[in-house]
């Protein structure tokens, strides 16, 4: 089954979207050297961040009120700022391609897992700015992120991935088969949603045994 996400109208939001299936639980899965080389010094990648990207993604984040500064800074960010200190997280072959991803194209990208979104791939899924107020637990620490007026992936449990931090619920574990990946992009850099997701895609391909489903946006 496809999985749909419905996407509220958004003068500025371009969503890319894609589901990956694994052959054995995500623990067990070597990162392939083709996501590893874009991880460490030296890398050599086929996007490359710059400030007006970084600028025009903070604007995607602000429409609706939401301020993406400090520690609640887009993913991307947080990423660039960590491999320029050489600590860039190394931790499983899906995130290390998420983040990769991220890393260079400069936008934000959520990692889900499917089956932890409240009714797997049938789960009723939305995609709309989160109201004042919003809060949700980030990490397995129980730190909570205020999010109103951040964009947001919403199951029947509220708020899930997000720019800046996603939902500890429904994060990727040892165990996961089936991930969702959002990349966040902006109308306001033209093609550069298609260009990550492209590249993203073929990162991905590149674990043994994956498959890669198409995601419809309502």
């Amino acid at each position: 089954m496809t999985l749909s996400i419905a996407v509220d109208p958004h003068p500025l939001l371009e969503i890319g979207a894609f589901v990956t299936r694994l052959p054995r639980p995500l623990a067990e899965i070597a990162a392939p050297p083709q996501i590893a080389a874009v991880c460490g010094p030296g890398a050599a990648a086929p996007m490359t961040p710059s400030e007006p990207v970084k600028a025009a993604v903070r604007d995607l984040l602000r429409h609706a009120g939401f301020k993406p500064s400090g520690r609640s800074k887009p993913a991307s960010e947080y990423l660039a700022a960590a491999f320029a200190d050489g600590r860039f997280p190394r931790i499983n072959a899906a995130v290390d391609a998420c983040n990769a991803v991220s890393l260079w194209s400069g936008l934000p990208i959520s990692l889900v897992d499917v089956d932890r979104l409240s009714g797997g791939v049938t789960a009723g899924l939305a995609i709309r700015a989160a109201p004042a107020g919003t809060s949700y637990v980030f990490n397995a620490s129980g730190q909570v992120i205020d999010v109103g007026g951040l964009l947001c992936l919403y199951d029947a449990d509220g708020p899930s991935g997000t720019p800046v931090k996603d939902a500890q619920r429904t994060k990727t574990h040892d165990g996961s088969r089936c991930v969702l990946s959002i990349v966040w992009g902006t109308r306001a850099l033209a093609g550069r949603t298609a260009d990550a997701v492209r590249w993203y895609r073929a990162l991905v391909a590149a674990i043994d045994g994956a498959v890669i489903e198409d995601v419809t946006l309502a």
